[in-house]
């Protein structure tokens, strides 16, 4: 409905314009039009000499533009475009020919005190002929130029289409990748007939509220991200034994500062998945930090296990992806690994 009326505005604004702009034009002869005669009466054979031109100019420009640009032009029927516009110009030249020597009547052009013989007509078609090529000019300008801001808007519309989609996408693999790797942990829960179950599956019953109510929009507050994750990383610490030490470290100058949601969880799975060990002492680092507008996440752990393939992690690589369509040339994002420590450091300027 909205779109409605703003089109509808639109439309008016262009007739609008179009009312004010040959108004303008036919007004303007008003200004310099021969009187004859009492100063309070004008003559209609001197108006139908004024207004000839301004009337063809109209017709020239709205044939051209309602016709003969879309029909024509657009379909790159160039020289079919030209030869009408050589065929409506011809005859334009020959309505104000024959409306100043025919319509008028010679005894009206002798009435001044100082007869002034008409211009040659030779160069009076030439100069209407280039006003009129003008015209042809202009109309296919403003014309071009309307579809070129039409074609833009359409290709905004379809890239920022095209990128929701792919976020969507994205979440919608990252959901079940987390659920997945939760679930995991979960099992080994069960298995070893843990008393931390109970818990673990209250934390999990918690997560998975968060997960279908924060993330169906768009941004978050960043302390509602950074409690999703305390509560994630007290999952993992469920089934942790003391040879698993888990640094988790925050501070904030703006609680409120909006983030995209589950854009850092990705990250905090990689280091509980492959920097645990339950027989071998090592640390999981997780730090984040927002001031001055910037995030600043990080994560170190030690790498007690290698994956199988040296290909790029599909949660990271698609938490890449979504960065990169939500924060363009606004993040930077490096990882590294030396000396069995994975460090993974995240900067995004959110504002």
């Amino acid at each position: 409905m909205a779109s409605d009326k703003l089109h509808l505005s639109k439309k008016w604004n262009t007739v609008f314009i179009h009312l004010a702009a040959w108004s303008i034009l036919f007004i303007f002869p008003l200004l310099f039009i021969e009187r004859f005669g009492n100063i309070n009466r004008m003559h209609n054979f001197s108006l139908i000499k004024f207004y000839i031109q301004p009337i063809c100019i109209a017709c020239i420009f709205y044939i051209n533009y309602l016709w003969l640009i879309d029909k024509v032009l657009f379909r790159k029927k160039t020289i079919r475009f030209i030869l009408y516009n050589l065929l409506l110009i011809v005859m334009a030249n020959v309505a104000i020919y024959l409306v100043h020597r025919m319509v008028i009547p010679e005894s009206i052009l002798h009435q001044r005190p100082t007869p002034i013989p008409p211009p040659r007509p030779g160069f009076m078609q030439w100069q209407d002929s280039i006003t009129l090529v003008l015209v042809v000019g202009l109309s296919a300008a403003i014309k071009v130029t309307q579809k070129w801001i039409t074609t833009e808007k359409e290709r905004k519309q379809l890239e920022q289409e095209r990128t929701e989609a792919e976020l969507k996408n994205l979440k919608n693999q990252l959901n079940p990748h987390f659920l997945f790797n939760t679930l995991n942990a979960l099992y080994g829960l069960v298995l070893t007939k843990s008393d931390k179950t109970e818990s673990a599956f209250i934390q999990f019953s918690n997560i998975l509220k968060y997960m279908y109510a924060q993330t169906t929009s768009e941004t978050i507050p960043v302390c509602n991200e950074i409690d999703y994750i305390r509560q994630y990383v007290d999952l993992q610490a469920l089934r942790l034994n003391k040879h698993t030490h888990i640094s988790f470290e925050t501070q904030t100058d703006d609680d409120q500062a909006p983030i995209p949601p589950m854009i850092l969880i990705t990250f905090v799975e990689n280091a509980f998945k492959y920097g645990t060990s339950s027989d071998i002492d090592c640390t999981v680092l997780i730090r984040i930090i927002v001031k001055n507008g910037q995030l600043l996440f990080e994560t170190e752990n030690t790498v007690m296990k290698e994956k199988k393939e040296k290909t790029p992690a599909i949660g990271i690589e698609n938490c890449r992806k979504r960065l990169e369509l939500l924060y363009p040339d606004r993040f930077n994002l490096t990882t590294v690994q030396e000396n069995r420590q994975y460090k993974i450091r995240l900067t995004i300027r959110l504002q």
